[in-house]
């Protein structure tokens, strides 16, 4: 009944608009100038009230357009009385254009002229008429003149020139007259409107007023704006070119440039044919042509994009088509207004949900979501390649994005079709074996912070599925999405029991247990689940995510929450932010490194080898700079781990009176306790060093250190790099920076046996 109910209105309001032209173009032309015309009214209003801005803005309006008739008039009478001088130069450039030679050409010439001879002389003359005897001198008739008294002569020669002048004249009377009341009564026509078409939906009507009102107006502001400068242009252009009366040219190019399409080729042949006519060479001609042709590149591809900025939510296929319909409409008059009825019309379409097929046929925007458009083409699976448009998506959302607006409502939707019996058991599986290829593809995509001397996690997640496959691979894609920020998360396969879920927890703990529910999955068997895990893990996190669930779901979050969770989510992206703000909220204490079990055996190396003293160590001082350079950080260091303090033994990058830290701030204190190379990509995801006073002081994100021994193999300190950023830190530059510190062992090794 929809599509009946769409037709029906289209056909009735096509027919109103058609047979009611006569009344309905002059109010759209009115419509039009009024909405250029509200700004400039609105700020008169604020100094000298409404009556008078109007007032001023309609004198200006009829000042400015007899000025530019007057100046057009003068300049188009110029022309005129120059024409008869052009003639023999016309003349010369039509004999300077010759037929082709050739004998194929000549015959045809000949047949012409062949044909010329036997055409009879008198063109009303028929070909079997005889000839008549001439008619003798005497019976010569006489020629007799009727003489006119001249009383009705003058008036059909007013009428004669008047009634071209008069129906245009007559409309644009009309429209003036429309723009100024419509002015007046902005207001009061604006409340009407919405009384008329808002019962019931005020704030919709309100915003599509708005909407209409904000496009059309910046259209009609642009394009007088770009008319004027390209009309200038071209007035300036044509004047050094050399043709004749340019500023007619020039005004005449600007008001035909508000036809679309055929207006700009109008404005151009008419100076044109002025060119071929004054220049005696094909010189200017030729100049006059590549004006026009620079000039158009130049507005269509610069100017436009520039001053337009956003477009009028119009498809470039449905101006077109709008230009072409308004025109057989209307007639001319229908293609200067086709963008702007075509912008109404769209955003009617946008506001009201009865006419919503509008802004399909007609608006820029794309027909189907993202999420329909992956879906329809993984049905017609073979056809396309899917990785090509997951590439494409993600160079402009983020892989949140991907899964809450893309892969999961495709997921839904399959799942709701396939109940429906809509789609079979081997579509569905093969959508469901085209997620998980691509969400395993996604995982790969990006490396997760390495195992080799990495970082302890500050938050581990778990994901578990409440019922179902479906579920299962929602939990895949938000383990991927918290790989992707540095987290520690992992998702079961398949459905697992109770106990099994609590022996997993108490061998590997976990900080976040996430249960995922995704439609037709229902949030009772997320409950389930949950209480079962918090009746055998008390103290245990638990988070519920209702994946891709629409409208209102406090409720049925806040019987989770009795129920056990400890918060509900429906978005991945929501979920990642909780992890990230929880990874966030730990004690402000630090986690100090602990104490190694031979740490007075170290200590008393350290001591004896006298480098903690403040004298510089120009080598050192060398060594560090050249670590900086090689590794690209900022900050390089020999750092030293004494009994309550870290010494900055020689450094690169930290401030000059940054010489020692306490020991509890140290993350040179992990390496030595752990006696082996120690990397974190980023300081803030791990729970040692979240909340690290001296870290957060000096913005350092990333930390590298490999243990320096003694020569008796005791651990004394770290040969360090610092960075403000997280980083990833490849094998290759692991092994370079432990090799740089066993040759710094070998080095102070050697130190008491020289002294």
């Amino acid at each position: 009944m929809s599509g009946i109910w769409a037709v029906s209105l289209s056909a009735f309001v096509i027919g109103i608009a058609w047979f009611g032209r006569e009344i309905i173009v002059p109010l759209a032309l009115a419509a039009l100038l009024t909405f250029l015309l509200i700004p400039l009214v609105d700020r008169l209003q604020r100094w000298i009230g409404r009556v008078a801005a109007v007032i001023l803005t309609m004198l200006l309006i009829l000042g400015g357009t007899i000025a530019a008739g007057w100046s057009i008039s003068h300049q188009a009478v110029d022309l005129a009385n120059r024409l008869p001088d052009y003639k023999e130069n016309l003349r010369a450039k039509l004999q300077s254009i010759q037929m082709p030679s050739g004998a194929g050409f000549k015959r045809l010439s000949d047949t012409f002229e062949d044909l010329k001879k036997d055409l009879p002389a008198g063109l009303g003359a028929k070909p079997d008429e005889k000839a008549k005897p001439a008619t003798p001198a005497a019976e010569t008739p006489l020629p007799v003149k009727v003489m006119d008294d001249g009383k009705g002569h003058s008036l059909e020669l007013i009428q004669s020139l008047a009634s071209p002048v008069l129906g245009p004249l007559g409309t644009a009377s009309l429209v003036l007259l429309l723009v100024t009341f419509m002015l007046l009564k902005h207001e009061d026509l604006r409340s009407r409107f919405i009384r008329l078409m808002g019962q019931g939906r005020i704030s919709s009507t309100t915003r599509a007023l708005d909407d209409a009102g904000m496009r059309i107006r910046r259209y009609l502001l642009m394009q007088l704006v770009v008319n004027l400068i390209y009309g200038l242009a071209l007035c300036v252009g044509l004047y050094f070119i050399g043709v004749p009366n340019a500023l007619l040219w020039g005004a005449l190019a600007a008001g035909l440039r508000f036809i679309p399409y055929i207006g700009p080729w109008i404005a151009a042949s008419f100076p044109m044919l002025l060119s071929l006519a004054v220049s005696p060479s094909w010189l200017t001609p030729a100049l006059t042509l590549g004006l026009f042709i620079a000039i158009e590149l130049v507005t269509n591809n610069v100017l436009e994009p520039w001053l337009y900025g956003s477009s009028t939510g119009v498809s470039s296929m449905a101006l077109i088509v709008a230009a072409v319909f308004w025109t057989w409409l209307w007639g001319p008059v229908g293609l200067v207004l086709s963008t702007p009825l075509t912008v109404c019309l769209v955003v009617m379409g946008r506001h009201i949900p009865q006419l919503s097929f509008l802004s399909v046929l007609l608006s820029e925007e794309d027909a189907l979501t993202p999420a329909e458009d992956f879906y329809h083409r993984l049905l017609r699976r073979g056809e396309h390649d899917e990785s090509d448009q997951i590439e494409s998506y993600l160079k402009e959302n983020s892989i949140n994005d991907l899964y809450d607006a893309v892969l999961i409502p495709v997921m839904i939707a399959a799942e709701e079709d396939y109940a429906r019996g809509m789609v079979d058991e081997e579509q569905r599986e093969w959508v469901i074996r085209a997620l998980r290829s691509i969400v395993e593809d996604l995982d790969h995509s990006e490396p997760t912070p390495s195992s080799e001397g990495s970082s302890q996690p500050v938050c581990r997640v778990y994901c578990l599925p409440a019922r179902a496959e479906r579920d299962e691979l929602v939990g895949a894609m938000l383990a991927n999405a918290l790989h992707h920020e540095g987290f520690d998360a992992r998702h079961a396969v398949g459905r697992r029991m109770a106990k099994e879920l609590v022996t997993q927890f108490s061998e590997d703990p976990t900080d976040i247990v996430f249960i995922s529910a995704v439609e037709p999955t229902t949030a009772n068997h997320a409950r389930a689940l949950c209480e079962k895990i918090r009746s055998s893990v008390p103290d245990q996190r638990i988070v519920i995510g209702l994946w891709g669930r629409q409208g209102d779901i406090e409720e049925t979050t806040e019987d989770l929450k009795l129920s056990g969770a400890d918060e509900v989510f429906a978005s991945i992206a929501e979920a990642v932010a909780f992890c990230e703000g929880f990874a966030l909220q730990w004690a402000d204490d630090v986690m100090e490194a602990p104490r190694p079990d031979n740490e007075d055996e170290r200590q008393h190396s350290l001591e004896q080898l006298d480098l903690l003293s403040p004298e510089p160590m120009p080598a050192l001082d060398r060594l560090t700079a050249k670590l900086a350079r090689v590794f690209e950080v900022p900050v390089a260091s020999v750092t030293l781990v004494d009994k309550h303090r870290q010494f900055f033994r020689a450094n690169s990058g930290l401030p000059p009176s940054l010489r020692e830290t306490p020991r509890d701030l140290s993350v040179c204190g992990h390496v030595v306790y752990q006696d082996e190379l120690l990397v974190v990509e980023d300081l803030l995801r791990d729970r040692r060093f979240a909340n690290n006073l001296f870290l957060k002081q000096h913005g350092i994100r990333f930390y590298a250190g490999a243990p320096i021994h003694a020569s008796d193999g005791q651990p004394i300190g770290s040969l360090c790099l610092m960075d403000t950023r997280p980083r990833r830190f490849s094998k290759r530059e692991r092994r370079l920076l432990s090799e740089h510190a066993e040759e710094l062992s070998r080095e102070i090794g050697l130190l008491p046996e020289e002294d």
